[in-house]
């Protein structure tokens, strides 16, 4: 990509272009001066289809001529006032980059009153306001939809927004810090320490502790391994731990699956999830803080729906 940077590149494709322009125009010239003189006839061109569709050397339409002509201008006009010939600028000085910030900018004067109202209320009341909770759904299909879905149920890896369970604590300050820095999480693989029989024997009595299908006998195998291996960020009882955001293993909901092929994947090879931080993603706008305020209140009413 670099060879593209360099300076030939942009005056070799404003050559091209004009050239491009003023060619089309001296062809279209050329061959368009000659007019019949009344009463000669047009000739034929030695073509003829289907026995007596024949191409003779009529003269173009003059209204066609001057609509292929005024394309003509107006492109050169375009190339001179807007940017369109490599490095030239364009006399009007125009720039997307411009045009952007000064619709942000227009939009920041617009929202800032509404936003200013917000910000006086704390995430629990904000997230009950109708108006609130509208211009924080679209917040959230812009930021936070590609990774937890339109409906913020999640997916496999990608946590679910509408439930009570939540890795790091679900409380308004907490929930605003997770979405606004962002959290990394990581479980260390364990496969080669435990072993496969041993990986096993913890998947089953990982599995006990949720209730869910399991060998007993692997279960009771695995319940000291655990202890030794898994207990110091899920609890000895497996509660988790939301100070490092080590889940729950003793309810129904699974971030990766909750089969035993899964939990052994998962004790196996490790985990590692990163959620970034939508103050990162907001950039440094001045209302920033408005919208990381109404996204934190749109999730949090979420999960008080249910």
């Amino acid at each position: 990509m670099s060879d593209f940077t360099h300076g030939f590149w942009p005056i070799y494709i404003s050559v091209i272009t004009l050239v491009s322009i003023i060619g089309t125009w001296v062809f279209l010239k050329t061959q368009t001066t000659r007019k019949l003189a009344p009463g000669e006839k047009a000739e034929l061109m030695e073509h003829t289809w289907d026995e007596d569709l024949q191409d003779l050397n009529n003269p173009l339409p003059r209204w066609w001529l001057g609509l292929f002509y005024a394309t003509l201008i107006f492109s050169l006009a375009y190339l001179a006032l807007w940017p369109g010939l490599g490095n030239f600028a364009g006399l009007l000085g125009w720039t997307s980059l411009q045009e952007y910030q000064q619709e942000v900018k227009t939009a920041e004067a617009r929202f800032q009153p509404v936003y200013a109202g917000f910000m006086k209320q704390d995430i629990a009341t904000v997230a009950a306001n109708p108006e609130a909770h509208a211009i924080g759904r679209n917040l959230y299909l812009t930021y936070c939809s590609q990774c937890h879905g339109s409906d913020a149920t999640g997916a496999r890896g990608f946590p679910n927004l509408t439930d009570h369970d939540w890795l790091y604590g679900g409380d308004p300050d907490t929930l605003k810090a997770t979405i606004t820095d962002g959290r990394s999480g990581m479980m260390p693989a364990l496969g080669e320490a435990l072993g496969p029989q041993g990986t096993k024997e913890v998947a089953n009595y990982v599995l006990s502790l949720s209730g869910r299908k399991h060998d007993a006998r692997l279960a009771s195998a695995g319940r000291q391994k655990f202890a030794e291996n898994c207990a110091a960020c899920h609890m000895p009882d497996g509660s988790g731990m939301a100070a490092m955001g080590a889940p729950n293993l003793t309810d129904k909901v699974w971030l990766y699956g909750g089969s035993e092929a899964s939990i052994i994947e998962s004790i196996a090879k490790g985990r590692n999830g990163v959620m970034p931080g939508a103050a990162q993603t907001l950039g440094t706008t001045s209302n920033r803080d408005a919208k990381l305020h109404l996204l934190a209140a749109y999730i949090y009413g979420l999960s008080q729906q249910k």
